[in-house]
């Protein structure tokens, strides 16, 4: 099937729920992006807390087609505001950015990255002081100086010898290991056979767990990587966790496990804020699964105090393993800005969404990839088993398997979209798919509840006439035939 043409003109600036976006070369320009970093870093100043002293602003890329050369460019952005740009020397992974304002009491972070968005995108992302996005009222902020004229900054011309570094990715690594001991890891992936297979996707976090556990975790097989090389085009796919563009990792998680030493399949995105995982049997394991996971590690394991945090879309699996641990749930929309508010302002455990972003207490409010790398690798070496294995015992301890899938729906138009929004609103339905409908939950879209373990989600996407479905139920062919009723009751609106 053909690609869809790309626009020819630039959308208007304005930010996501995590930073701003766009086609490189028709959104995202030389002329913008220092506009925009100059209106950004001047409202981290702005906004700074009053015992911060500091004038630094750290500057972080990722590996997509021109992110350092355009990381390079936006230091003139912050010079310009009066302030200093500290520059990674390398692409890294956007939470060394975070990690790197924390641990030099920076202003906050400008991270050149477009995430998981397919090949032909890039943004930038901004972090704060306290390690981790800025929330919406800080970039609607950012919107109001670009609408009064932002902030003038001249194109420079390159500079001898560029601009001054700082190993971001050596001190991130040093972090890491302060918190997580991975030579003890290493070892225990050797006394288990235990295959790591980790997929950066091209991305920014290449490279990293093989530096954490070791060359003698590397020569021993206990750790290898796939697909580590820069390509700006990532293979041809978006690099997105997702089953669909993972046939590689799946196949060499197969063919270790078919020689007798089982192998777990770790993945990130672009820019190493999101994992997913492949257990031994080739099985994609998203953070439905792999939240209940982390929640039983931590809380049982480790000892470690504070709440759960889910998104609305989250399973129900991660309620009943923190319940069985005596942990309270807080239920929260699907965006992990819910999850980093409840970070700072309480003591969590951890909290996570569907789409692969995880967040720890003991560490940042902020996703973290590598970081939810080394606790599932601590994990299975606590547990003693495979993946896999680990993931069947936890459920069948909590009330018996369950699947989940998420299907995207884009409707006709913004009409046809406002026709179902409004079905939804006056009239949801009764039942679904043969099954009365028994609780709605409006937290964030419509949930409708049929059981345990067992519901329909329909949720709207930003101003798209776009529809995202969720469903979990007790087997696959379930929550099919849930996605496929909800598929014919949108269109028919």
């Amino acid at each position: 099937m053909a690609s869809a043409p790309l626009p020819l003109e630039a959308a208007p600036i304005a930010f996501g729920t995590d930073g701003w976006r766009g086609i490189l070369g028709v959104d995202i320009t030389v002329e913008r992006l220092l506009t925009v970093a100059a209106a950004a870093a001047a409202e981290l100043a702005y906004a700074a807390p009053e015992h911060l002293g500091s004038r630094e602003v750290v500057i972080g890329y990722d590996r997509r087609f021109l992110a350092p050369e355009l990381a390079e460019a936006i230091c003139s952005a912050v010079r310009g505001v009066n302030l200093e740009p500290v520059l990674a020397a390398s692409p890294t992974p956007t939470p060394a950015s975070s990690w790197a304002v924390v641990e030099r009491a920076a202003l906050g972070a400008l991270v050149i990255t477009a995430s998981h968005n397919p090949p032909e995108w890039l943004g930038l992302k901004i972090k704060g002081p306290f390690g981790g996005s800025v929330e919406g009222d800080f970039t609607g902020r950012v919107e109001t100086r670009l609408a009064a004229g932002g902030v003038s900054v001249p194109i420079p011309p390159a500079s001898p010898g560029g601009e001054p570094r700082f190993d971001a990715l050596g001190a991130y690594l040093s972090g890491l290991r302060s918190k997580v001991d991975t030579a003890a890891l290493a070892k225990g992936l050797q006394r288990l056979g235990l295959t790591v297979i980790v997929d950066p996707m091209h991305g920014s976090a290449a490279g990293v767990l093989p530096a954490l556990l070791g060359e003698r975790a590397v020569a021993g097989g206990a750790i290898r990587e796939i697909r580590s090389q820069r390509d700006p085009l990532f293979g041809g796919n978006p690099p997105e966790p997702l089953a669909p563009y993972l046939a590689e990792l799946i196949a060499a998680v197969q063919a270790s496990t078919a020689t007798g030493r089982p192998a777990v399949g770790i993945v990130f995105d672009g820019d190493g804020d999101r994992i997913a995982a492949i257990d031994e049997r080739g099985r994609f394991c998203s953070t439905q699964l792999l939240m209940p996971l982390f929640i039983d590690h931590l809380a049982r394991a480790r000892g470690l105090p504070g709440t759960v945090i889910k998104t609305v879309s989250g399973s129900d699996l991660m309620q009943l393993v923190a319940e069985g641990l005596g942990r309270p749930v807080l239920e929260k929309p699907v965006g992990f800005k819910y999850i980093a508010a409840e970070m700072l302002a309480g003591e969590v455990l951890v909290g996570g969404e569907e789409s692969g972003g995880v967040g720890f207490g003991m560490h940042l409010p902020e996703r973290d990839a590598p970081f939810a790398a080394l606790l599932l690798i601590e994990a299975l070496v606590e547990g003693g088993v495979p993946l896999g294995e680990r993931l069947d015992a936890l459920q069948q301890a909590h009330g018996g398997a369950a699947s989940y899938d998420r299907l995207d729906l884009r409707l006709a138009d913004m009409a046809a979209r406002q026709r179902l929004e409004a079905r939804l609103a006056e009239a949801p339905p009764v039942d679904v798919a043969g099954m009365p409908v028994l609780e709605v939950n409006r937290t964030d879209g419509v949930k409708l509840r049929l059981g345990a373990s067992h519901w329909l989600m329909l949720r709207f996407s930003g101003t798209e006439p776009l529809l995202r479905l969720y469903s979990e139920a007790p087997s696959a062919e379930r929550v099919a035939a849930v996605l496929d009723w909800a598929r014919d009751f949108a269109l028919a609106a």
